[in-house]
């Protein structure tokens, strides 16, 4: 026990400890610094944080990877780099929204050339049971559409409610990827669960220049 006249430096000292402690305990840990580095889009970050021992892995609360968030984020060269650092390529969020599905999205062709070639699963479905395939469709992105098909996606695949991917297409006036998934055989003439034809769903939209392309495929 410290004497009276000591207390008052004695305090002082087992604060100061208390404070560094607590600064100690509020540091970000490697894989933390990886995840803040990919929601902010910085790249060097991201390097640093992998130097210092980050899991290329490390996830957030909603079980998305810097590899997701990064493709969600619209930023490919942060996906690229983690691709390179190790990420598992088929690693889904909690929703599961996995790396392919989200650069099928985003547009991103030259991730999921990358994605497909590090053997990321065409099949893979989310929560609302989507895949890459219809998130390529129903976001017009006929260039992943026809690289998901050369990866061995059957073109008239049905998904939830009976839709096949050429639905999904025409259902957004996505005329050059219903004419993609034309070219590549998917059939017009299928049905959803409520009995209507890619071309009826193309109709409901309003959609006259997806109609036409439908219509001449049921003509042939």
């Amino acid at each position: 026990m410290p004497k009276a006249g000591r207390a008052f430096p004695f305090l002082i000292a087992v604060a100061l400890a208390a404070f560094a402690l607590a600064g100690g305990a509020q540091e970000q840990s490697p894989n933390q610094r990886l995840l803040a580095a990919g929601r902010a889009g910085d790249a060097a970050a991201v390097t640093r944080a992998l130097a210092e021992g980050a899991v290329p892995d490390a996830r957030n609360r909603l079980g998305e990877t810097v590899l997701v968030i990064s493709l969600k984020g619209d930023r490919p060269e942060i996906a690229r780099q983690m691709i390179t650092a190790g990420s598992d390529v088929n690693l889904a969020a909690l929703n599961g929204v996995t790396p392919l599905m989200a650069a099928a999205h985003g547009g991103h062709t030259d991730i999921v050339r990358l994605l497909l070639a590090k053997g990321a699963d065409i099949n893979a479905v989310d929560r609302l049971q989507k895949n890459a395939m219809t998130y390529a469709a129903g976001q017009g992105r006929a260039e992943i559409v026809v690289l998901l098909l050369k990866a061995g996606m059957d073109p008239n695949a049905v998904y939830a409610h009976q839709l096949t991917a050429l639905m999904w297409a025409a259902g957004y006036g996505q005329s050059e990827t219903v004419k993609a998934l034309l070219d590549a055989g998917a059939r017009a003439d299928l049905k959803d669960d409520r009995g209507k034809t890619a071309l009826d769903i193309a109709r409901e939209g309003n959609f006259p220049d997806t109609v036409k392309l439908l219509q001449a495929a049921l003509r042939s």
